[in-house]
């Protein structure tokens, strides 16, 4: 049966946009069949960050308005040959979003796919209202920093309450997922620990990404880092953390400090 996440947020910038690349990606390398929607009407990405920027004639909001169909708008990716993606349209009308045209588009999807993500925009207005409203779990991205921890509370209440599911009395399984961590700063105490964000956000962790020029240059490259560099560390966290979302029993690594051999040597030498 397929399954609807929503990768979200309350904060811009925390990596929504490329954890759904990547975790897409992770899906099809795994055999899924995938769809990746992005809903950030106006300030389309997710072609971008895929590669398929020149490859997109009709968009979401084509489909919803009955100007395509959605083939039509299904862009396949030439990498992985079961991973699609339905673009957003770089419209200024945000209205142009129904929530009865979303409902239809995903109802829809569910027969072809095995996994729908749904890329949502930040914030906590209409776009992201309709990118989580059908979901069955919710993936929310944060950074390490208090603003997106705090942010990222706002959005578990609207998965609380905002949601088909929450509204029929079911819940929407939640999962966190921590970008950009960087074990030095934490241990100097310029970001916040791992027990820190879970004892704040009380939500199973799906994984730790962290900080790397890896990520950056497969975005700009349009290639999500799990195909791009797959040995990575960033890749190999969020092939892991698909693969705890499928089910399987994978032991949580919390990146730790690199020591060099000078940070060592001088540390010798101070003691």
């Amino acid at each position: 049966m397929a399954k609807v996440l929503v990768v979200t947020s309350g904060k811009g910038g925390v990596g929504k946009t490329t954890s759904t690349a990547a975790l897409g990606a992770a899906l099809a390398q795994l055999g899924q069949n995938v769809v990746v929607i992005d809903f950030d009407v106006g300030l389309r990405n997710l072609d971008l960050v895929m590669g398929a920027e020149r490859r997109v004639v009709f968009d979401l909001i084509n489909v919803v308005q009955g100007v395509a169909k959605l083939p039509q708008a299904l862009i396949r990716d030439k990498r992985l040959e079961n991973l699609w993606l339905l673009p957003a349209s770089q419209t200024r009308d945000k209205d142009a979003l129904t929530e009865d045209g979303v409902r239809r588009v995903i109802a829809d999807l569910k027969t072809k796919f095995d996994y729908i993500l749904c890329d949502s925009p930040a914030g906590i207005e209409r776009g992201a209202t309709l990118a989580m409203r059908y979901a069955d779990e919710a993936i929310i991205v944060t950074n390490p920093e208090v603003s997106s921890v705090r942010d990222s509370d706002r959005i578990i209440g609207m998965l609380d309450s905002k949601t088909v599911r929450a509204e029929r009395g079911e819940r929407v399984e939640k999962h966190l997922l921590v970008t950009r961590y960087d074990a030095a700063r934490a241990a100097r105490g310029e970001m916040l620990s791992i027990d820190d964000i879970l004892e704040i956000l009380a939500t199973p962790l799906l994984g730790i990404v962290p900080e790397s020029q890896d990520v950056l240059r497969a975005s700009n490259v349009g290639c999500p880092v799990t195909v791009n560099n797959a040995s990575s560390a960033p890749a190999r966290a969020y092939i892991d953390a698909v693969r705890r979302l499928m089910g399987e029993s994978i032991d949580m690594t919390v990146p730790v400090e690199r020591k060099g051999f000078m940070d060592r040597l001088l540390r010798r030498r101070a003691a």
